[in-house]
């Protein structure tokens, strides 16, 4: 029987017809969704343009908005603390480092799901169990090493050691992508005199590229983040990154400069947050001309 225009549709959304549902079901859930997430962001916002006055002193002024702003906390990290070199470090490293385990986490892979060799899934397996094994455990190993070969207090340290950890879930991320990708593409290749390198790089890649994005975004902010590597492989000021500087430069015995601290990890976030805004948008388009067998 036709259905009346008018009508509310019945495909199971019938909760959402009214306001009031729509507001219990749907805006108030996510209002407080959106106050969980940014709320960290607006503290850290807050305190890095607050007074030091401002800061201790609950009595006469309120802790969840600035009353008198300044910029002395901002013109403390930039221009008295080795800030914009952790800035640059941390870029460094994390750029190389994501282009150096995506590199070998496509070669892996590639090789794992589309070469087909016996025990190709057991090999995948061991590769993904890698990325579970604690960082805490791995880097009193990397440290002999680093040691050894005299890495230590270099970035070199850091971008050599990161893929230990970020080239085993990558692989992992790549190989349901290209496990997705049909034979029939690569054997019509291969009948055409295509290499595996021209099958790899002029086929496979350019249908992966949103598990090459997510795996990218992966690796960088992971590489962005850590923290015990950098705190264990570099010791002078001037090679420190971003979560080791502000920790280890910013708090004085127990004097903690809140100010300069919240400064550095809200601009030390944005850098991320800069990259997943801008890659969101290619990473569904890219999901959208996604391969179907």
């Amino acid at each position: 029987m036709a259905r009346n225009k008018d009508e509310a549709p019945a495909d199971g959304m019938d909760y959402l017809t009214s306001i009031p549902r729509r507001w219990v079901t749907v805006y108030i859930p996510l209002l407080l969704f959106l106050f969980v997430l940014l709320f960290p962001f607006y503290w850290m916002g807050i305190t890095a343009f607050k007074s030091n006055e401002e800061l201790y002193d609950f009595q006469n002024f309120s802790p969840f908005w600035v009353a008198h702003p300044t910029l002395a906390n901002i013109e403390k990290l930039l221009f008295r603390t080795a800030y914009p070199e952790w800035l640059l470090n941390t870029l460094l490293v994390s750029v190389v480092s994501t282009f150096l385990s995506l590199f070998c986490a496509v070669c892996a892979a590639y090789a794992i799901e589309r070469l087909r060799f016996k025990g190709a899934r057991f090999v995948g397996l061991a590769i993904f169990l890698a990325y579970l094994v604690p960082p805490s455990i791995l880097f009193i190993p990397l440290a002999s090493m680093v040691f050894a070969y005299g890495l230590f207090d270099t970035k070199w340290a850091l971008i050599l050691t990161y893929p230990t950890f970020l080239i085993p879930f990558c692989t992992w991320l790549l190989m349901g992508y290209f496990r997705s990708i049909p034979y029939e593409l690569e054997e019509c290749a291969l009948m055409d005199g295509a290499s595996r390198l021209q099958i790899l790089v002029k086929i496979l890649l350019p249908l992966a590229v949103p598990g090459l994005i997510s795996a990218g975004i992966f690796a960088f902010t992971l590489s962005w983040n850590e923290f015990i590597y950098a705190l264990t492989f570099i010791q002078s000021s001037e090679q420190k990154t971003v979560p080791v500087g502000v920790i280890t430069e910013l708090v004085e015995g127990d004097v903690y400069h809140w100010g300069s601290l919240m400064a550095g990890a809200l601009l030390g976030s944005l850098p991320v947050a800069i990259l997943y805004s801008f890659f969101v948008e290619h990473y569904v388009a890219s999901m959208t001309g996604a391969v179907k067998e």
